[in-house]
Protein backbone atom coordinates (compact mmCIF):
# COMPACT_ATOMS: atom_id res chain seq x y z
CA UNK A 1 0.00 0.00 0.00
CA UNK A 2 1.35 3.39 -0.99
CA UNK A 3 1.09 6.30 1.42
CA UNK A 4 1.29 9.87 0.16
CA UNK A 5 2.68 12.91 1.97
CA UNK A 6 2.56 16.39 0.44
CA UNK A 7 4.85 19.32 1.20
CA UNK A 8 5.80 22.68 -0.21
CA UNK A 9 2.67 24.71 0.40
CA UNK A 10 2.70 28.16 1.91
CA UNK A 11 1.79 31.81 1.57
CA UNK A 12 2.85 33.59 -1.60
CA UNK A 13 1.99 36.85 -3.32
CA UNK A 14 0.10 36.89 -6.58
CA UNK A 15 2.46 36.29 -9.46
CA UNK A 16 4.76 34.18 -7.33
CA UNK A 17 5.69 30.51 -7.54
CA UNK A 18 5.59 27.42 -5.38
CA UNK A 19 6.69 23.85 -5.92
CA UNK A 20 4.66 21.13 -4.28
CA UNK A 21 6.04 17.67 -3.67
CA UNK A 22 4.26 14.43 -2.94
CA UNK A 23 6.41 11.66 -1.53
CA UNK A 24 5.14 8.11 -1.74
CA UNK A 25 6.13 5.21 0.44
CA UNK A 26 6.20 1.67 -0.87
CA UNK A 27 7.77 0.02 -3.89
CA UNK A 28 4.92 0.25 -6.39
CA UNK A 29 4.86 4.00 -7.03
CA UNK A 30 5.50 3.58 -10.74
CA UNK A 31 2.37 1.44 -11.04
CA UNK A 32 0.15 4.43 -10.33
CA UNK A 33 -1.06 7.32 -12.37
CA UNK A 34 -0.69 10.38 -10.17
CA UNK A 35 -2.83 13.43 -9.89
CA UNK A 36 -3.07 16.72 -8.04
CA UNK A 37 -6.40 18.04 -6.85
CA UNK A 38 -7.38 21.10 -4.87
CA UNK A 39 -10.25 22.22 -2.69
CA UNK A 40 -11.00 25.81 -1.81
CA UNK A 41 -13.20 26.70 1.18
CA UNK A 42 -16.85 26.16 0.34
CA UNK A 43 -16.07 24.52 -2.98
CA UNK A 44 -15.85 20.96 -4.23
CA UNK A 45 -12.54 19.24 -4.79
CA UNK A 46 -11.38 19.75 -8.36
CA UNK A 47 -8.85 18.22 -10.71
CA UNK A 48 -5.66 20.21 -11.28
CA UNK A 49 -3.17 17.99 -13.11
CA UNK A 50 -2.30 14.37 -13.76
CA UNK A 51 0.63 12.38 -15.07
CA UNK A 52 1.00 8.93 -16.56
CA UNK A 53 3.01 6.13 -14.97
CA UNK A 54 6.14 6.84 -16.97
CA UNK A 55 5.70 10.60 -16.83
CA UNK A 56 5.46 10.85 -20.58
CA UNK A 57 1.90 12.15 -20.64
CA UNK A 58 0.52 15.05 -18.64
CA UNK A 59 -2.92 16.59 -18.34
CA UNK A 60 -4.11 19.89 -16.91
CA UNK A 61 -7.27 21.69 -15.97
CA UNK A 62 -7.89 24.66 -18.23
CA UNK A 63 -7.59 27.01 -15.27
CA UNK A 64 -3.93 26.10 -14.68
CA UNK A 65 -2.74 25.21 -18.18
CA UNK A 66 0.38 27.16 -19.07
CA UNK A 67 1.08 28.06 -15.43
CA UNK A 68 1.42 24.71 -13.65
CA UNK A 69 3.67 21.78 -14.52
CA UNK A 70 3.33 18.26 -13.14
CA UNK A 71 6.29 15.91 -13.15
CA UNK A 72 7.44 12.76 -11.40
CA UNK A 73 10.64 11.01 -10.45
CA UNK A 74 9.94 7.30 -10.10
CA UNK A 75 13.41 6.69 -8.69
CA UNK A 76 12.55 9.04 -5.83
CA UNK A 77 8.91 7.98 -5.53
CA UNK A 78 7.90 11.61 -5.82
CA UNK A 79 5.50 13.65 -7.92
CA UNK A 80 5.81 17.42 -8.19
CA UNK A 81 3.60 20.34 -9.07
CA UNK A 82 5.44 23.49 -10.14
CA UNK A 83 3.06 26.43 -9.86
CA UNK A 84 3.97 29.71 -11.51
CA UNK A 85 2.09 32.98 -11.97
CA UNK A 86 -0.08 32.16 -9.01
CA UNK A 87 -3.41 33.91 -8.61
CA UNK A 88 -5.57 34.46 -5.51
CA UNK A 89 -8.08 32.01 -6.99
CA UNK A 90 -5.43 29.28 -6.76
CA UNK A 91 -5.77 29.42 -2.97
CA UNK A 92 -6.78 25.94 -1.80
CA UNK A 93 -5.72 22.77 -0.05
CA UNK A 94 -3.74 20.79 -2.62
CA UNK A 95 -3.68 17.00 -2.38
CA UNK A 96 -1.97 14.37 -4.45
CA UNK A 97 -3.65 11.11 -5.33
CA UNK A 98 -2.80 7.78 -6.91
CA UNK A 99 -4.87 5.85 -9.42
CA UNK A 100 -4.67 2.36 -10.91
CA UNK A 101 -6.76 3.51 -13.86
CA UNK A 102 -5.46 2.38 -17.24
CA UNK A 103 -6.45 5.70 -18.80
CA UNK A 104 -6.27 9.33 -17.80
CA UNK A 105 -9.09 10.25 -15.47
CA UNK A 106 -10.21 13.36 -13.60
CA UNK A 107 -12.80 11.38 -11.66
CA UNK A 108 -12.04 11.52 -7.94
CA UNK A 109 -13.52 8.06 -7.48
CA UNK A 110 -10.83 6.60 -9.75
CA UNK A 111 -8.10 7.70 -7.33
CA UNK A 112 -7.77 5.11 -4.59
CA UNK A 113 -5.08 6.72 -2.47
CA UNK A 114 -4.91 10.28 -1.17
CA UNK A 115 -2.55 12.42 0.82
CA UNK A 116 -3.77 14.82 3.50
CA UNK A 117 -2.86 17.87 1.48
CA UNK A 118 -0.78 21.02 1.77
CA UNK A 119 -2.25 24.51 2.00
CA UNK A 120 -1.49 27.08 -0.69
CA UNK A 121 -2.53 30.67 -0.03
CA UNK A 122 -2.04 33.37 -2.64
CA UNK A 123 -2.42 36.96 -1.49
CA UNK A 124 -3.45 39.75 -3.82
Amino acid sequence: QVQLVESGGGLVQAGGSLRLSCAASGRTFSNYRMGWFRQAPGKEREFVAAISRSGGLTYYADSVKGRFTISRDNAKNTVYLQMNSLKPEDTALYACAASYSLKHTVNLDDYALWGRGTQVTVSS
